[in-house]
């Protein structure tokens, strides 16, 4: 099979039809031997139904129904583990990403050798609550990766060899750094391709601007985090706590030798920890350095749960 195409949708019932058809006709066009795996993330409208009357008119369609709404990340990592094709290709299932682009890519992955070629919108039809955000993240996220040469990480349109695909590990929400994911995987050869990019014909997003913002951050650090001490984190926990053990003990010292020079001299003792400022900033400090680590441990145990990527299926076909 030379390509998998996987689709997750939540609640595009009216897109899914002129989705499929078009796919179809570019396959075609092509002669590839494809299939299209739905991966309907507990829809609430009639996507499902659409997607199994989609596959008695077409055997290449394939489909997974979760029971309840997971995300994005589940959808794509039950997606990848059916996905039989040389080169898999995701898109969202809104129109706003064209399977005319799908013959490029697949060129790139195939002929040029690419590992990973990842979509960029170069022009987009979003709105500013949604464009805004996702500049400010991508540059971060570049900085932070590592991977200078890509614009859009979270564009759902994406060209991945197979073996990219089956050794990387999409959880949570981490389907935004699947680039990182797969460079951290040694899959190093990743490519940007220029994609048109249309206006959401039918209903509306189901990504919120603020939260689409905040969530991206956390869980970039949070992959930074895994990725340099994941294996090792008592470089980082070992670290922080001598650092502050010995900031602490040479306060302590410090302090105690100003009060002794006071003493002795007959002098005022006036010093930043006689106010209780001091004190409650020096609170708020260590309880942040504890929830962050904290966070980390919960990070490190949620990674290595059994149940992790454990999604109750309903039906699939």
């Amino acid at each position: 099979m030379d390509i998998s195409v996987v689709v997750p949708l939540y609640n595009e019932e009216e897109s899914l039809p002129e989705l499929c058809a078009w796919i179809e006709r570019v396959m075609q066009a092509n002669g590839f031997a494809y299939e299209v795996v739905f991966v309907d993330d507990g829809s609430t409208d009639r996507s499902w139904e659409v997607i199994e009357r989609l596959r008695a008119q077409d055997p290449c369609v394939r489909g997974v129904k979760f029971r309840r709404n997971y995300g994005k990340s589940p959808a794509l990592y039950c997606g990848f583990e059916r996905a039989k094709g040389d080169v898999v290709i995701t898109m969202d299932a809104d129109l706003q990403d064209s399977p005319d682009e799908i013959p490029a890519l697949y060129r790139m992955v195939k002929e040029e050798g690419y590992d990973l070629v990842s979509g960029w919108k170069q022009k987009r039809y979003d709105p500013p609550s949604k464009t805004i955000p996702t500049k400010l993240f991508n540059a971060t996220a570049r900085a932070i990766s590592g991977i200078h040469n890509l614009h859009d990480f979270n564009c759902g349109l994406k060209a991945y060899r197979r073996e990219v695909v089956k050794n990387i590990e999409v959880y949570g929400e981490m389907h935004r750094y699947i680039p990182y994911l797969a460079k951290n995987a040694g899959f190093t050869r990743i490519g940007e391709k220029v994609v048109h990019h249309q206006a959401r014909k039918f209903g509306k997003t189901k990504f919120g601007g603020l939260n689409r913002f905040f969530n991206g951050y956390i869980d970039l650090v949070s992959l930074w985090f895994l990725s340099k001490f994941g294996k090792k984190p008592m470089h980082i926990f070992g670290f922080l706590g001598s650092l502050m053990f010995l900031i602490g003990f040479f306060a302590v010292i410090a302090v105690g030798v100003s009060k002794l020079y006071a003493l002795r001299h007959g002098q005022p003792y006036i010093l930043v920890t006689d106010s209780p400022y001091f004190y409650i900033a020096l609170t708020m400090m260590l309880l942040g350095t504890q929830l962050f680590l904290a966070g980390f441990v919960s990070e490190l145990v949620v990674r290595n749960a059994p149940e992790r990527n454990n999604y109750k299926i309903e039906k699939e076909l």
